[in-house]
């Protein structure tokens, strides 16, 4: 039996003045008087039978208690916010909620979402970036850019791009770089985390260099850190084609050897099946689909 849940009043209340460290100041932000922030404080302190706050010296600091609470509160006031946004939007052909795979986010969307906002102007954005969709409710978006064969249950899927794995690294690095041999010299820069696999044995193997032992290896659990570490010349990562077409093009990131290895594997835009016909999600599916396909490399022979 779910036990009587403290006001959002009290909630807000504690806070705002556990961020501020001030029930003035946390009264000035919720537009109320410092009274009664301090009579929404006693409340929540009664409801949960304990001090959270205790003055020394004229400073107030919280109570251990209050600090372990404190961070759980925060994360459900947020959620909540964000729940009562995506609700508020939902009605609105203006407002399109886009989840987007962090890498492909920072490498390939934001540098692009000035030509959409020319080409759509009347759509706002709201972007959410995400490691994983595996516990991302599909009512939290309208459209997802996700990594994989397209075959997720519930969605209307278009493929954006083949994917192509290469190494990749910065210029003064690639110079001494002839042959894929010349990798055992250098630094393995790998990316490994539970959501994303090592792409080098896969290379490696095509390259004919399957035991191929680095000079030595730097790990990162995020593809966009792992190619920035190549970026700044840490050593050579191995990239996806899609993400890494804008560095190479200005120059940032050099390929160094010709062959790369195409996967089934690729950026989709997938779109939960009840939002899929809306018009905010064909405007935003038909631009990406303009905008990124041509960073795709060749569909994989069978």
């Amino acid at each position: 039996m779910i036990r009587r849940l403290p006001s959002l009043a009290s909630l807000r209340a504690f806070e705002a003045a556990a961020r501020h460290m001030s029930f003035t100041r946390a009264a000035a932000e919720l537009n109320l008087t410092q009274t009664a922030v301090s009579h929404q404080i006693r409340n929540l302190e009664e409801h949960l039978g304990l001090a959270l706050f205790q003055r020394e010296r004229n400073s107030l600091l919280l109570t251990a208690a209050a600090r372990d609470y404190l961070e759980s509160i925060r994360a459900i006031l947020l959620q909540l916010a964000e729940a009562t946004d995506r609700t508020a939007d939902r009605g609105r052909d203006e407002v399109l909620t886009l989840a987007c795979l962090n890498t492909f986010a920072i490498k390939c969307l934001l540098p692009a979402l000035g030509a959409f906002r020319a080409a759509a102007p009347g759509i706002s954005l709201r972007i959410r970036t995400v490691i994983s969709f595996d516990n991302l409710p599909r009512h939290d978006y309208d459209v997802g850019i996700r990594y994989g064969v397209g075959d997720w249950p519930g969605h209307v899927c278009q493929r954006i791009t083949y994917d192509e794995l290469l190494p990749v690294c910065a210029p003064d690095l690639a110079r001494r770089l002839h042959s894929p041999a010349d990798l055992a010299a250098e630094v393995c820069i790998r990316t490994i985390s539970p959501n994303l696999r090592d792409d080098w044995p896969l290379w490696l193997d095509q390259a004919g260099l399957r035991d191929l032992a680095f000079a030595d290896e730097l790990t990162s659990d995020f593809l966009a850190i792992s190619l920035q570490a190549a970026v700044d010349g840490l050593g050579v990562a191995m990239g996806r084609g899609a993400v890494v077409a804008e560095d190479l093009a200005r120059g940032r990131l050099v390929a160094p050897f010709g062959l790369r290895v195409p996967t089934r594997l690729g950026y989709h835009i997938a779109a939960p099946e009840d939002r899929a016909g809306r018009a905010k999600v064909a405007v935003f599916t038909n631009w990406a689909m303009a905008r990124f396909t041509p960073l795709s490399g060749p569909p994989p022979r069978s």
